[in-house]
């Protein structure tokens, strides 16, 4: 159990990638990580979200609005997930303030300590912050590749790609080379 102690929090919406996802939830489980699926919770106790492919529910039950620093300081790494899911969770009620996802993984790139890894379409959510991936090595799904691009980024051809403490990987296809990546850093 390489992975012992460690916490690991993936981000969660509606059209979120099945395969993906129940890979993580059992991957990173055993190599002994605690694994945390947060979202934005609106008040509600816990949120049903339908999968992308199959329509499978997926219950969360924990929210990143309000977490403290300490408590985020607790994950060792940060997902943002392949599929619709950074779409759903860019949302803002007030175009003037960033998202409260994007605000979380705002607060998640400021911890150097926290792997921040991001998949495929999970670089929406970095859409209204692009200083934090300026400059930085990482591939997207092609169709974002003008997005990466137009952020600053420095677009790198291959599935899985690390600088520092950012890890990127091209698409949902590619989440077991990227989770691999992600437990060979933390161990």
């Amino acid at each position: 159990m390489t992975l012992a102690g460690k916490k690991i929090a993936i981000l969660m919406e509606a059209d979120w990638y099945e395969p993906e996802i129940w890979y993580y939830r059992l991957r990173f489980a055993e190599e002994g990580a605690e694994v945390h699926f947060l979202t934005r919770l609106w008040g509600q106790p816990a949120l049903t979200f339908l999968g992308h492919e199959f329509r499978a529910p997926f219950e969360v039950r924990e929210s990143f609005e309000g977490m403290d620093d300490a408590t985020l300081r607790g994950f060792s790494a940060v997902i943002v997930p392949a599929g619709m899911v950074a779409d759903r969770l860019r949302y803002t009620e007030d175009i003037n303030k960033l998202p409260p996802a994007t605000e979380f993984l705002q607060r998640a790139f400021a911890e150097k300590s926290i792997i921040k890894g991001i998949l495929c379409h999970g670089l929406w959510l970095v859409a209204p912050v692009p200083e934090l991936v300026r400059g930085r090595r990482l591939v997207v799904h092609n169709n974002l590749l003008g997005d990466a691009r137009n952020m600053g980024a420095s677009y790198v051809d291959e599935d899985v790609v690390v600088d520092g403490d950012l890890v990127t990987a091209r698409s949902g296809g590619h989440c077991h080379l990227f989770a691999r990546k992600i437990i060979e850093l933390l161990s």
